[in-house]
């Protein structure tokens, strides 16, 4: 009974602001308090009880005993069902899957109207408390009265004692740990100011001694709201736009077409300026908002995982909400608890192909058979098509970009490369590129400014080749872009430079390249490890393939390979001694 799907206490706390902004409240309080208690070697705060308040329109005493019934509830009927509570049964199972006793007072005439009611399941297990007891008149502890901002003339207090189940053991981290979810999954309450979170610690045996305050601010993984959690310089301006046009899907169900919405978003060109972006605050509150975001009736549902790459810490700088009505529940699964959308996440289009069929046949058939199966496979594939050109527009905005912190360290192999390449232009050797090495700064300036915007790379890179070349004096540049055909790289001697141009759609870049430039100064040992191993696979498989490229040629061609197979090898052999 108490094992009921609640992922940690602020998914149970949630429940209870459910209820409150159900209620129509302005107002909701969590309030959390402590008494400090001796450990073996030290004192420390210990939480002790956990109150949620708030200035909804309170409960009558029948409507109170109903909502702590186990399997009862106002909203089991689906035309109560229109807003973001499901049964309205969270509030026993929630308070218990975290304590042992909950205790509420609910008015609607003052505070001096509460009822009140309780559940306590060391008296359940004793068998002392066979049904929720009668409401009865009862005035609202002191303490909870003197930690409140403001009682209102109708509304709710739901306290929780006996707090076993907690992870968090300090009112400090309840709300740390609470505030980031409940932010999160009530953005768009708390962005449209329908509702204020205030959350507050206090000693339970000084509750008059000011504590610690807070007050929830909208944290949207889209990063396209103002005036949210995300630190500065984007607390007060998006840092996101939008990706695309918002598409609207619509499903039919029980008779009636319901619309469903898809958006996405990608971080701006500043958010991701500068070295390692992702290491500044901004990009690490990013870190912690990656996923597809499920909002039924503008309360979010869960933080989806499942189409991030997770070794990929450029999954940060994407958004991807999915937002229908409660109306929709069934479609996509919605479980009791509120937490996921069980349809939506599992489903897999090879469970619904018939025999022989396609992909696109199955989706037409589900459609004509009015299936809502086939509107839920057409958004996982607008979810996928639209991720995959955000990853491409990501790598187009990462163009030229290092991890490392120093400019020695970022260019060390260009700069050794145009070291040995003038050792060996001294003794007699002589490449296309070098022909134009002489001609005036403005001309070979304007011949590789041409050719990088032919290749459509950003200014940001085109500015820093022409700096690397004429500051540092550099003949090498690396620029990843997108390219026809199926070569990982192509080269093109262009103002006394070699550009060489990676592709970044190749499977080669993924799985050697992308591994080895990616930021390795917050990754895990297990991460770098993991990185190597992928590296180190990469490169095997690119030798193992240049070895069957040579296998299956014949006769002139196959000698003209081993030729430049020795020939590479030579100068290779010239450009990486010094590294040893």
């Amino acid at each position: 009974m108490r094992d009921n799907g609640y992922k940690n206490a602020a998914y149970a706390i949630a429940e209870l602001i459910d209820n409150s902004i159900q209620a129509g409240a302005k107002n909701v309080e969590l309030l959390c308090g402590e008494k400090t208690v001796q450990l073996s070697k030290r004192t420390s705060n210990r939480i002790q009880e956990i109150g949620v308040l708030d200035n909804g329109s309170g409960m009558s005493s029948d409507e109170l005993g109903m909502a702590l019934q186990f399997g009862n509830g106002t909203h089991l009927f689906p035309e109560d069902q229109n807003g973001i509570g499901k049964f309205g049964m969270g509030l026993p199972s929630s308070s218990i899957s975290q304590c042992k006793r909950v205790d509420v007072w609910s008015w609607q005439n003052g505070i001096e109207s509460a009822n009140y009611s309780y559940l306590d399941l060391k008296e359940i297990t004793s068998g002392e408390m066979r049904r929720v007891p009668e409401p009865s008149k009862r005035n609202i502890p002191a303490k909870w009265i003197e930690v409140a901002e403001s009682i209102g003339e109708s509304g709710t207090l739901v306290v929780w004692t006996d707090l076993d189940r907690i992870m968090w053991k300090t009112a400090k981290s309840i709300i740390r740990n609470s505030e980031h979810i409940i932010g999160r999954m009530y953005r768009y309450f708390l962005h449209n100011d329908d509702v204020q979170i205030r959350m507050y610690t206090f000693d339970i045996e000084n509750h008059t001694h000011k504590g610690e305050e807070y007050f929830a601010k909208a944290n949207d993984p889209m990063y396209l709201m103002h005036d949210t959690s995300c630190p500065p310089p984007y607390s007060d301006k998006p840092m996101f736009e939008p990706f695309g046009n918002t598409r609207t899907f619509e499903i039919e169900h029980d008779g009636k077409v319901h619309e469903v919405y898809l958006k996405f978003s990608v971080a701006n060109k500043e958010s991701r300026s500068g070295t390692q972006p992702g290491r500044k605050p901004h990009g690490k509150h990013a870190s912690k908002n990656q996923g597809v975001s499920v909002v039924r009736a503008q309360r979010e549902l869960e933080l989806n995982d499942t189409w991030v790459t997770s070794y990929d810490p450029t999954e940060r700088w994407w958004g991807c909400e999915i937002h229908f009505s409660p109306a929709l529940d069934n479609v996509f699964g919605v479980s009791n608890n509120k937490q996921f959308a069980r349809n939506f996440n599992a489903i897999n289009v090879d469970d619904f192909k018939e025999d022989g069929e396609t992909v696109h046949a199955a989706k037409e058939r589900l459609r004509e058979e009015g299936d809502p199966n086939g509107v839920l496979l057409d958004l996982h594939h607008a979810i996928n098509s639209n991720l995959s050109e955000i990853r491409t527009h990501l790598k187009k905005q990462s163009y030229g970009k290092r991890t490392n912190d120093s400019k020695r360290s970022r260019y060390n192999a260009e700069r050794k490369a145009t070291d040995l390449t003038k050792e060996r232009q001294e003794v007699g050797f002589h490449g296309e590129s070098d022909d134009d090495e002489n001609l005036p700064k403005e001309e070979r300036e304007k011949v590789i400014r041409q050719e990088l915007q032919n290749w459509e790379v950003s200014s940001d890179v085109v500015e820093g080749v022409i700096a690397n070349t004429f500051n540092d004096g550099l003949k090498y540049h690396f620029v990843e872009a997108n390219m026809d055909g199926s070569a990982f790289f192509t080269l093109r001697p262009k103002g006394g430079t070699i550009i060489i141009k990676l592709n970044f759609e190749h499977p080669a870049y993924k799985n050697l390249m992308e591994l080895l430039y990616e930021n390795t100064d917050e990754a895990s040992e297990e991460e770098l490890k993991d990185r190597l191993d992928k590296a180190r696979e990469g490169l095997q498989l690119l030798f193992m393939a240049w070895a069957r490229y040579e296998d299956e040629l014949e006769g002139a061609r196959k000698q003209v390979a081993e030729d430049v197979r020795h020939d590479w090898g030579r100068i290779a052999r010239q450009f990486l001694e010094r590294n040893d």
